[in-house]
């Protein structure tokens, strides 16, 4: 062996080990990366869940089951929204569900007096707006907890609901690219759930209002004293939330092509949370992401339909539900502690 041979098989010795700590390393870095994700946890739970479902029924990614996935999951999404911005800021809003079906109602009667649909949608959804302030003046100024007020409102809404409708469903009639466009289409349901969810995540990452709510939700009193206004904080998302359900409301009217003075309701506010919940979002406020209520949405819309397409009761799909949320929560918490952060 000549000296230039043995020279490069000892460059090639310790090149090797270089080579391959660097690809640990890099290995490393990328799972660091990954973990800080908090929808990290929820979007591998969705994939091998669809991949579940795909083996046991081939039906399950054909183009007809998805559209009833997204249908299902589309307006879930935008309520989930909502519900992870209130929840960030240390509150809830369990009247979300009934702003849902009471806001259809405004609009139909608003276009029923002769307002065109479009200016229907907005007195709609001033309704809704109306109904968040109550609950974010009378939790903030009367200091009443959110739990309480929210859930005297549920039932407030849902009677009067009934009272202005009779109990009696009814029938938007709209134009037909109009219906299409707010949710008569699967897909148009989708792309407002996908685009409501990316402005609310950056309303809540990089803007100073979502900053100042992530600091209301983490510490009130230490927001209070460097000057964030809590109540406004409170107040404003609160508002939001509710023009968000009043929004999922109006897009699953068109979808279904009527309006029923008893949908929605607790059901699928607790989808709603659910979702915010499994998605990432604590309950103690100061944490959530609105990506992960988008995917942890999907997710119940996974295992909704593809329980369905299995044949397994919906009272055990009730128990794998409550499963999924423990399980979920305990790995957002231990991700939590992985990443160096407070729970």
């Amino acid at each position: 062996m000549t000296e230039q041979d043995a020279a490069r098989r000892s460059a090639d010795v310790d090149v090797k080990p270089h080579m391959t700590t660097s690809w640990l390393r890099s290995w490393q870095s990328m799972g660091m990366v990954v973990l800080r994700w908090r929808e990290t946890s929820i979007l591998a739970a969705g994939i091998a869940l669809a991949a579940y479902f795909q083996y046991a029924n081939g039906a399950f990614l054909s183009q007809a089951n998805l559209q009833n996935l997204i249908q299902y999951s589309g307006t879930t999404a935008i309520i989930a929204g909502g519900e992870v911005l209130v929840l960030v800021c240390g509150e809830v809003d369990l009247s979300v569900g009934m702003v849902y079906a009471l806001t259809p109602f405004v609009m139909y009667f608003a276009a029923a007096a002769g307002a065109p649909y479009y200016l229907a949608v907005f007195v709609g959804l001033g309704a809704a707006a109306v109904v968040g302030l109550i609950n974010g003046l009378i939790t903030t100024l009367l200091r009443v907890p959110s739990f309480v007020t929210t859930l005297g409102m549920l039932f407030a809404i849902n009677g009067f609901t009934l009272t202005i409708s009779g109990g009696f469903p009814v029938e938007p009639q709209a134009g037909e690219g109009f219906t299409s466009l707010f949710g008569g289409s699967a897909w148009s349901e989708l792309g407002w759930a996908v685009v409501i969810t990316l402005i609310l995540q950056f309303f809540l990452k990089k803007t100073r209002w979502g900053l100042h709510t992530v600091a209301t939700g983490g510490n009130l009193v230490g927001a209070a004293e460097v000057g964030i206004s809590v109540r406004l904080i409170k107040i404003g998302n609160f508002i939001l939330c509710g023009v968000l359900g009043g929004f999922g409301g109006i897009i699953d009217a068109f979808r279904i092509g009527s309006v029923d003075p008893l949908a929605g309701g607790s059901q699928i506010m607790f989808q709603a949370m659910a979702g915010a919940v499994i998605g990432g979002t604590l309950l103690t406020g100061g944490v959530g992401t609105v990506i992960g209520a988008l995917i942890g949405s999907l997710v119940l819309g996974i295992l909704t339909d593809g329980f369905t397409l299995l044949g397994v009761s919906a009272y055990t799909f009730d128990m794998i539900l409550g499963a999924a949320i423990l399980v979920t929560m305990a790995v957002n918490v231990r991700l939590t502690q992985m990443r160096g952060g407070d729970v």
